[in-house]
């Protein structure tokens, strides 16, 4: 379709090359144009009917002019030639410099593709849509407890031609499917909610293949169940034990941000100025891996056309590297990650996360669990939040076990985790060989930019940190 757009508009790569020409004779470093199409829906089930939806098409272009350490940009949803070039006029007026950059030839090298790239909107008819919701709340009503269910599945595609500068002629073909269910029971009076879901780069018919409906269904009436059985959460400083998958929010949260190139060239990161140190224990190894097939995080190419890559930050606790796009690795005097990321054309790159994960240990859960007298095990996490700067965070346990006498007993509700991340990469003493991720349901928030994302990370011990609960821990 994006092809079909520039046709249209008599934007073939010729004229590109002159409108980026014209980008670039008062920009001194960089400059680029995105352009993108995209099409999204969504399919709403609540009181055992389908009963909303959304669908959306959009496109158009951003213009970027990068002088050092400022950016002029502009964008236009009109793919006219002449709006083209009125934001292309508001993008450069950054910069009054004589010595424009110099264009490079347009170099389109193929990369090897992450996902398919078929849009999945089509990948089911519109009843093979209701049918599948209208499963997921009859599997869900055959649990007596279950009171309320509802349930959605959502689908993205987007197309991509990024043209810059130094020579990147990339296009991009990027799908993108979700499922989420959210059940509410009741026992004795008491009324309890939990919700699972996944999906990732893909068509629909995933879902129905693997029997995901299935699966998702399950694990939100599990997570419901084991809520209505919890008690209060003790508080106080305690051994916590991490489950495997989606707990690695905690670590993307905590520590994923400030290594973020951005806030490491202004200096506003715990982690600044560190490469080479130990800032983590030696059970440590964290990457950041935009390669990974089909994931939800994963890109073939970042927003600036770099090829994602597999970036260790930190191995076996030692700082390795940072995340960049294409302007903070210039200014600090290296070369991009492949971590240039936006929301649309409408929006600017900035370094941003694909899928970060903590690599296996060579423990074992049930020996972290045996060895704590009294602590907290965490499986399930809701939001959180973190304080780049100072690396601080409070994050929601949703799911949770109290641990005694080195074994899991109780479920427990209103635990929060309060701490400091490179104090808790430092108290991590024990790491398993169990590492999962997460079942592809990750949206990260950075500057109002918002973006898909993955985590993940093996079960593992903190040997202390700061329980918020309802029980005082003596």
């Amino acid at each position: 379709m994006i092809e079909q757009l520039l046709d249209d508009h008599h934007l073939n790569q010729e004229k590109i090359y002159s409108l980026l020409s014209s980008l670039s004779d008062k920009t001194p470093d960089y400059a680029d144009l995105y352009f993108q199409y995209s099409v999204a829906e969504s399919w709403f089930l609540e009181e055992s009917i389908v009963k909303s939806g959304t669908y959306n098409i959009s496109h158009g272009v951003g213009a970027r002019s990068v002088n050092g350490e400022q950016t002029g940009f502009a964008y236009s949803d009109d793919l006219n030639i002449g709006a083209i070039e009125k934001a292309i006029d508001f993008a450069k007026g950054i910069s009054d410099s004589h010595s424009p950059v110099q264009m490079q030839a347009f170099q389109s090298v193929p990369e090897i593709a992450k996902y398919s790239g078929l849009n999945p909107l089509g990948s089911l008819n519109s009843q093979e849509k209701v049918d599948f919701l209208n499963r997921i709340d009859a599997l869900a009503r055959k649990e007596p407890k279950v009171k309320q269910v509802s349930a959605s599945i959502s689908g993205a595609y987007s197309e991509v031609l990024i043209a810059s500068s130094d020579g990147v002629y990339q296009k991009d073909y990027r799908p993108m499917v979700r499922v989420s269910v959210s059940v509410i029971v009741e026992h004795d009076g008491r009324i309890e909610s939990a919700s699972s879901g996944g999906g990732g780069r893909y068509d629909y018919r995933y879902f129905i293949d693997h029997n995901l409906d299935e699966i998702y269904v399950a694990e939100a009436i599990r997570q419901a169940l084991v809520a209505l059985e919890s008690k209060g959460a003790p508080a106080g400083k305690l051994p916590v034990i991490l489950g495997p998958g989606w707990p690695g929010v905690l670590l993307h949260e905590a520590i994923g941000h400030g290594l973020e190139g951005d806030f490491n060239r202004k200096g506003s990161s715990v982690f600044t100025d560190r490469i080479g140190e130990q800032v983590a224990s030696s059970k440590c190894s964290i990457v950041d891996n935009g390669t990974l097939a089909n994931r939800r995080g994963s890109l073939t190419i970042d927003d600036e056309g770099t090829p994602t890559q597999n970036t260790t930050l930190i191995e076996n606790g030692i700082l390795k590297g940072y995340l960049f796009d294409k302007m903070n690795a210039k200014l600090m005097g290296v070369e991009s990650t492949g971590n240039g990321r936006r929301e649309s054309y409408a929006h600017m790159p900035m370094p941003r996360m694909t899928n970060t994960y903590m690599l296996n240990g060579a423990d074992n859960l049930d020996d972290m669990i045996a060895s704590v007298d009294e602590g907290i095990y965490a499986l399930n996490f809701d939001g959180g939040q973190v304080d780049i700067t100072s690396g601080k965070f409070v994050f929601s346990a949703n799911e949770a076990y109290l641990i005694k006498n080195g074994k899991i007993s109780h479920p427990i509700k209103g635990a929060t985790l309060i701490g400091s991340g490179d104090e808790v990469l430092k108290k991590i003493s024990m790491v398993a060989n169990d590492l999962k991720l997460d079942g592809g349901i990750g949206i990260c928030g950075k500057d109002g930019q918002s973006v898909p994302v993955g985590v993940g990370q093996p079960s593992l011990k903190i040997d202390e940190l700061t329980v918020g609960g309802t029980q005082l821990n003596p």
